[in-house]
């Protein structure tokens, strides 16, 4: 019998920390390609640094997974609701991609961001589900 939740072969918690690590890895790898000091540059690392830990912290307290999971949920949201934010530079300026790694970090945030949310509110609805069947 299925006992947990996966996607793509891939725990939620496991999918945590993927995701987690590759947004951190990413607000550093463009922050130090572009050379940029501006804050903005890190804030998809900002961001997966609690979903990692979420993660992380799933498969060490297995008894509070559920929490941990809601909680990184969260942070995809955040991440979906600040990649929501190429559309307004498409909107303003026409021109999403200027400058190109703001734009690619944006939309980035927002296609991960959603379907990192949409996966784990599946995940989420497959435990309801299971419980009740229960």
């Amino acid at each position: 019998m299925n006992d947990s939740f996966k996607f793509l072969g891939l725990t939620i918690p496991r999918l945590s920390e993927i995701y987690g690590l590759f947004l951190i890895l990413w607000g550093v790898l463009v922050s130090l390609a572009t050379g940029s000091d501006s804050f903005t540059s890190w804030i998809p690392s900002i961001i997966g640094a609690p979903i990692l830990a979420m993660g992380l912290l799933s498969r060490f307290q297995p008894g509070r997974v559920k929490v941990w999971m809601h909680i990184g949920a969260l942070f995809g949201l955040i991440a979906f609701l600040g990649g929501v934010d190429f559309f307004r530079s498409w909107i303003s300026s026409g021109r999403p991609f200027e400058p190109l790694a703001a734009g690619l970090s944006k939309l980035m945030l927002l296609v991960t961001g959603g379907f990192f949310t949409a996966v784990g509110v599946r995940s989420f609805m497959w435990a309801r589900t299971k419980r009740e069947e229960e």
